[in-house]
């Protein structure tokens, strides 16, 4: 996409606060896969109640970092990670602290949606009951349909396998089920890259929608995705030992329409990536 095109989408990015609350710190991190340093010296800070988009080329390691966020790299063996990651504060890689609960306050949405092969009530209702909610059930479903703005479309077939969804609606699915365990943060790996135009519109809609609840991160390679629904985009790059490292980051705005770095006004007028 062409900076006009990025320039006419801009108009629609909500309005940075005049306060903005760091909710996530990223403090020079080191991710390595073994004797692979896939990411340098990361540091960032995410605010809440916002929306922060992660660009960059295949193998910059933005995927990674966003993993890193909630531990969800620590599934890969043979990866550690250097630095600090701090959620309200606290960091998130001390000894004493669990990677489970962690993810309860911190979600994540897939690139591809993975609805489980249950109902569509099951669905919502699982992650809760294993994690002890004692409320009411179909309210806390209805409830978390509703903010994925899925209810009006299955409230008819909460029985029904989630697996005959479309895809789109397995997505926002997948969406639901993440807001059902109460989560502050939700992380998204391009949640639309698989879906068609209307069925990205509507995820699109939908996170401008959430950001008011949650404080979201989205990976995305797309980049009048980034410059609709985020209000600070981070672009990662690769240097010359394939490590990923961040080479800019800002407002959405000032990113797209006046970039401090070259790369970065040459991968968003689409020179390269």
């Amino acid at each position: 996409m062409n900076t006009t095109n990025l320039a006419e989408a801009l108009p629609r990015v909500y309005e940075q606060p005049q306060e903005q609350k760091t909710i996530i710190a990223l403090k020079d991190v080191n991710i390595y896969y073994g004797s692979f340093q896939a990411v340098k010296q990361a540091s960032l800070d995410i605010y809440e109640h916002q929306v922060t988009a992660f660009i960059g080329p295949s193998g910059c390691g933005k995927s990674t970092v966003l993993r890193s966020i909630n531990r969800m790299n620590d599934m890969i063996r043979g990866s550690r990670i250097e630095g600090s990651v701090r959620f309200h504060d606290h960091d998130l890689y001390a000894s004493d602290v669990d990677p489970v609960l962690i993810r309860r306050k911190i979600g994540m949405v897939f690139q591809k949606p993975n609805p489980f092969p249950k109902s569509i009530y099951e669905n919502i209702a699982w992650g809760a009951r294993i994690n002890g909610f004692r409320g009411d059930y179909d309210e806390l479903v209805e409830t978390s349909l509703r903010s994925a703005a899925l209810w009006d479309e299955v409230k008819d077939k909460l029985k029904q396998n989630a697996l005959r969804l479309s895809g789109g609606q397995q997505q926002r699915l997948c969406i639901a089920r993440t807001i059902a365990v109460q989560p502050q943060v939700i992380l998204m790996d391009e949640p639309a890259s698989a879906l068609d135009p209307i069925a990205t519109g509507r995820i699109e809609e939908l996170i401008l929608e959430l950001k008011n609840s949650y404080t979201i991160i989205i990976v995305t390679h797309n980049m009048g995705q980034a410059s609709r629904v985020s209000d600070h985009t981070a672009f990662f790059m690769v240097d010359e030992k394939r490590r990923g490292y961040l080479e800019e980051y800002a407002p959405t705005e000032q990113l797209f329409l006046n970039p401090a770095h070259k790369k970065t006004e040459e991968y968003i007028s689409g020179k390269f990536g």
